[in-house]
C-alpha cells in the first residue's frame, strides 16, 4: 500500500495531479474539500456538524474532519493506497492520520508538496475564478489570504514530514504533463 499527502497552497496543481496520479498508480483520492461538500450535501451527521462550523467562519474541529476521512479510508479497503488532498493540515491532524494509519498496518509514506511562487498562485486562481464559480477564486485579498492561511498553519508539516525524511519539494510550475513527470519521480522511488 502506498499513501501519499498532496500538498501545496491554493491553486498549486493538487486536484489536477491528484486525478491524473491515482489513474496512474491506482490509488483513491481523498480530496478534503469533496469530502466535506459529499458529506453536507448528503446532510450527513458529520456533514451536519461540519457544517455547523463552516456556516459560523469557524475552522471544522479535528476531529469531525478525521471521522469523515476514517469512513473515506473505509469504504476503499482493497485500495492500494491512498492520496490526502487538503488533509492533514495541522500537526494534530498529522499525528492523528499517523495514529490511524498504523492501526491499519500502514503509514503515509510520502508528503509531496507542489512548490509555486504566490504570483503565479493568485494568476492561477484568478483564471480558475473565471469558470469554477467559486467566490473564493474572483477576489484577489480572498485569494492572498488564503494563501497567507496556508503558509502560517500549514507550513509546519513540512517540518514534521521532513523530521521523517518524508517530505519532497516539487517545482509546480509548467505544463501539466512536466509537473506529472517529476511526481512520478518521486512516487516510482518510494515504491521501489
Amino acid at each position: 500500500m502506498t499513501n501519499l499527502v498532496l500538498f501545496g497552497p491554493p491553486g498549486a496543481g493538487k486536484g489536477t495531479q491528484a486525478d491524473i496520479l491515482k489513474d496512474k498508480y491506482d490509488l483513491v483520492h481523498i480530496s478534503t474539500g469533496d469530502v466535506f461538500r459529499y458529506n453536507i450535501k448528503n446532510k450527513t451527521e458529520l456533514g451536519l456538524s461540519a457544517k455547523s462550523y463552516i456556516d459560523k467562519g469557524q475552522l471544522v474541529p479535528d476531529e469531525v474532519t478525521i471521522n469523515m476521512l476514517k469512513a473515506e479510508v473505509e469504504k476503499n479497503e482493497s485500495a492500494k493506497g491512498f492520496i490526502f488532498d487538503g488533509f492533514p493540515r495541522t500537526e494534530a491532524q498529522a499525528e492523528a492520520l499517523s495514529t490511524y494509519l498504523e492501526s491499519r498496518e500502514t503509514e503515509v509514506h510520502a508528503m509531496i508538496a507542489l512548490e509555486v511562487e504566490d504570483e503565479i498562485l493568485v494568476e492561477r486562481l484568478l483564471e480558475r475564478g473565471k469558470t469554477s464559480g467559486r467566490p473564493d477564486d474572483a477576489d484577489e485579498s480572498v485569494i492572498r489570504n488564503r494563501i497567507k492561511v496556508y503558509y502560517d498553519e500549514t507550513a509546519i508539516l513540512k517540518k514534521f514530514y521532513q523530521k521523517q525524511d518524508k517530505y519532497y519539494g516539487v517545482d509546480g510550475v509548467g505544463g501539466i504533463k512536466e509537473i506529472t513527470e517529476r511526481l512520478s519521480q518521486v512516487i516510482d522511488e518510494l515504491m521501489k
